[in-house]
This record gives C-alpha cells, sequence and structure tokens, in this order.
C-alpha cells in the first residue's frame, strides 16, 4: 500500500475519532451476576430466553437463571483447562444454533500442555441447563491431533460463534512472539492468525467431528488448509456477528489486539471470506514487518483503529440490537479496551451495493467505564440487550440508559426534578414527552417539561 494511501486512511480514522461527541451520562450499568473468578464471556443459551452461561478462566461455566447465579455449573472444566492464567484458560463456547433439538455445545480451552482444544459436548439428557461432562469429543486437526500447539503462552483467541450460515466459525491468534516471528498468521499451512468455518453438523461418529464447506474460498488449492475462512489476524478477542435475528445482515466484525501502535476493528460483510487482513506485514493500516510476503492481496484496511495512546487491549463487542437503550444506540456497534477500561460505540456506515461498512461518530462513555473495569467481553441477551464482562471485578453487568439528570441540568440555580428535562435534546434520553406535548401545535422546547 502506498505511503498516501496509509496517510489517507490513517487522517480519515483520526478525524472520525477526534471529531466524535462524547456522550457523557447517557449509558450506566448494573450488576446481575457477582462474585465471579475472572470471567471471560456471557453466551446466551438458544433454547431457554431466560438462561445464559459465564466463562469463568480457570474452567467452570457458571449458569444464569431468571437473573440469578445458579449454584450447580451448566459445566466444570476446571480438571482439563490449564490453571496458569495470563490469556491462557477456557476461552471460548458456542451452543449449536439447533441446541434444542441436538444439545450440542462447543468449547474452546488451553489445556495444561498449553494448546488450544476445540471439544464438543451435548446437554445432560433432556436437561437444557447442564451439559454432560463423559459426552466430551474433542474435534481432530489435519496433523491428526486432538488440539492445536502454540509457539508462544499467549495470543490464543479462542472466540467461537456460529454465522448466520449455520457454520461453526473459530478465531485463533497466531501463537508466537512478539512480531509473529515464525509467520504464522501468513502460512496456509497453519491455523494461527486465522478465522476458521467448518460444518458440525456431522454424525456423532464421524472422525474429525466437521467437514469442510465446499464454498470456503480457499477448498481444493494446493498447500491450503480449507477449513481457513480469513487470514491477517493477531488476537482477534473478541468477534461477533451482527445478528439477523435480531435485524441486520450478519456482518462479522472483529476486535484485533495490536501489538505496539494499533488496536483495530475490521468489518467484513455476511459471506464474504478469503480475506487477509494483513497481520504480521501490517498493524493497522500501516506497515509492520515485512521482510516475508504476505499470503496474498489486497490486504484489507480497518474500519476504524485506536493508538496507544488511548487504548492497547482492545475487547471486540456486539452491534446493539435491543430496545432498552433507545433507538439512537440501535445498530452502532460497541467495543471497549481492556487496559484502558473504557468503552466506545461507533456508527456503521454500509453501502447498500457493496455491503461495506465505515465507522462514523465515535462516541466514549464514562459511565460504562467506571462501572466494570478490565473488560474482558461483551455479550447480549435473547432481546438483543447488551452486557459488560468485567474481569476484574469478577462481575457481568447489564448495560442500561442513565436517566439520572446531572444536579441542576436547566440552569435555574436549583437541583430538582425539573432537571430532568432541560431540553429536547433530553427527551429521548431521559423517557421525556414527545414532541409538542404541551398541546401548542408546535414541537419546540416548551415540550421538553410541559407541567414545570
Amino acid at each position: 500500500m502506498s505511503p498516501g494511501r496509509v496517510c489517507a486512511l490513517l487522517a480519515t480514522l483520526v478525524s472520525v475519532f477526534a471529531s466524535s461527541s462524547i456522550a457523557f451520562a447517557q449509558l450506566t450499568v448494573e450488576p446481575v451476576a457477582e462474585g465471579l473468578a475472572a470471567p471471560l464471556g456471557f453466551v446466551q443459551i438458544p433454547s431457554n430466553p431466560t438462561a445464559q452461561v459465564i466463562l469463568e478462566q480457570g474452567g467452570r461455566i457458571r449458569l444464569l437463571e431468571d437473573g440469578a447465579l445458579q449454584e450447580v455449573d451448566y459445566l466444570d472444566l476446571s480438571s482439563v483447562v490449564t490453571s496458569a492464567g495470563g490469556e491462557a484458560g477456557l476461552l471460548g463456547l458456542a451452543f449449536s444454533p439447533h441446541y434444542a433439538d441436538d444439545g450440542r455445545v462447543f468449547v474452546c480451552f488451553v489445556d495444561p500442555n498449553g494448546s488450544t482444544v476445540i471439544s464438543r459436548f451435548r446437554r445432560s439428557g433432556d436437561d437444557p441447563l447442564h451439559a454432560d461432562p463423559d459426552s466430551r469429543v474433542d474435534l481432530l486437526w489435519p496433523d491428526g491431533q486432538p488440539y492445536i500447539e502454540t509457539v508462544a503462552d499467549h495470543h490464543y483467541g479462542g472466540n467461537l460463534a456460529f454465522g448466520p450460515d449455520g457454520y461453526l466459525y473459530i478465531g485463533l491468534g497466531d501463537g508466537d512472539w512478539s512480531n509473529d516471528p515464525d509467520h504464522h498468521a501468513q502460512d496456509p499451512a497453519s491455523l494461527k492468525g486465522k478465522i476458521l468455518r467448518i460444518d458440525v453438523a456431522v454424525p456423532d461418529d464421524d472422525p474429525e467431528g466437521y467437514d469442510i464447506p465446499a464454498d470456503n474460498p480457499f477448498v481444493g488449492l494446493d498447500g491450503v488448509l480449507g477449513m481457513i475462512w480469513d487470514f491477517g489476524l493477531r488476537n482477534p478477542w473478541r468477534w461477533s456477528f451482527d445478528d439477523p435475528s435480531l435485524g441486520d445482515t450478519g456482518a462479522l466484525i472483529i476486535g484485533d489486539v495490536g501489538q505496539d501502535a494499533w488496536e483495530e476493528v475490521d468489518y467484513e460483510p455476511a459471506g464474504v471470506g478469503g480475506r487477509n487482513y494483513g497481520w504480521r506485514n501490517r498493524e493497522g493500516a500501516g506497515d509492520n514487518v515485512t521482510d516475508l510476503p504476505a499470503f496474498s492481496d489486497p490486504l484489507v484496511d480497518p474500519i476504524f483503529q485506536m493508538g496507544h495512546d488511548t487504548g492497547s487491549s482492545i475487547i471486540g463487542g456486539v452491534v446493539y440490537r435491543g430496545r432498552a437503550l433507545g433507538a439512537q444506540y440501535v445498530g452502532r456497534y460497541f467495543f471497549g479496551d481492556f487496559v484502558a477500561g473504557q468503552v466506545w460505540s461507533l456508527g456503521l456506515n454500509v453501502d447498500a451495493e457493496s455491503r461495506e461498512a465505515s465507522a462514523v461518530d465515535v462516541q466514549g462513555y464514562s459511565g460504562l467505564a467506571t462501572g466494570a473495569v478490565e473488560i474482558s467481553s461483551f455479550g447480549v441477551d435473547a432481546t438483543g440487550e447488551m452486557y459488560l464482562v468485567s474481569y476484574g471485578q469478577g462481575t457481568v453487568f447489564r448495560v442500561v440508559r442513565d436517566t439520572t439528570p446531572p444536579p441542576d441540568a436547566d440552569g435555574d440555580g436549583v437541583p430538582d426534578s425539573s432537571d430532568a428535562c432541560p431540553n429536547v435534546a433530553a427527551q429521548t434520553a431521559n423517557g421525556c414527552p414527545a414532541p409538542d406535548s404541551d398541546g401548542d401545535g408546535l414541537p419546540n422546547s416548551g415540550d421538553a417539561c410541559p407541567t414545570r
């Protein structure tokens, strides 16, 4: 990529961030589960809208039912998950989209040898709220092993999710030391530094536990592993699909953790695989280590990146498709940073023809940052409402609208109830009356608090 193109992209990204309005006191959090041990994930159980699971790094998969943390776990894998801590542990979980019928659930964890394992389990009998630990089947990889070895003790990735197409997507980090010296993320014979796509709707006795979809982008190419969907990721933690069941197209949006300079958000329209996001040849939009060629061109630019003066360990999030936060937040992509303890959202300007997106109107939320520290993951419930997982506090929080007005918002010198609706702009945020609520025939500032 030419220096001019790099500069143009960086200028665009910086201007998007710099011109954003910071939204204070609009969103906040309330705890829904506390006393957790290093939680890393929050996943909705598809067959029960009132039940979710919470992943603890040490291997317990906790059950949250009707808003109450249960004493009996959904599944306890602490005996097979490494206790080394750091970036290792129980990393990802995805329920089969047909869970109500097949009872299958897939988990990704790091074993005591430091290898990545992806296993299939079944629910316990007819009980959808508990899994049978004895039903474990480890997926087999092209080398015939039921695990994926890593060189370093970090950059595992490990996120799992089913796409709108019903296939299981797996995000793996480069598993290497600084600057991926083994060039894993660009190696077509390595699973590391990639997004994988496999079909797990196979019989129980299938030897590998999956098939490779015939329409995967590299199927049939000599020297390229057929389950590879995308190249060029350093440590994709986390990523998600914009859920079409809640009203959108199923785009894949990835938060990829950077190294020394840039954290990035990558956007991929539904069904568009075969991309190369550039690592290690690129970090963010700029050149990084280029002594070895990338697997393929072009290298796809992030739609957003932030420098380490803002955040240094991005936590990919979700597109909000709920209702409780208000219409102004629907369709915005929320993400965070583990080190900075901050949450942002950005608008997605999607081109109708290409289906590509650009980032617009980046906003930061102080209420979320002060409520949840060391954010390790985002999640959504059955209605699309959003949750934050706080690793440092051992708490899962629900994101809610903050209707508390700032003191004396209307400037009358008295902090009182009239401060809830100081102007028309506050109506949506604070649940104030609709336009022309004073009945004068004109939608104007008098409608904000007609009974004042």
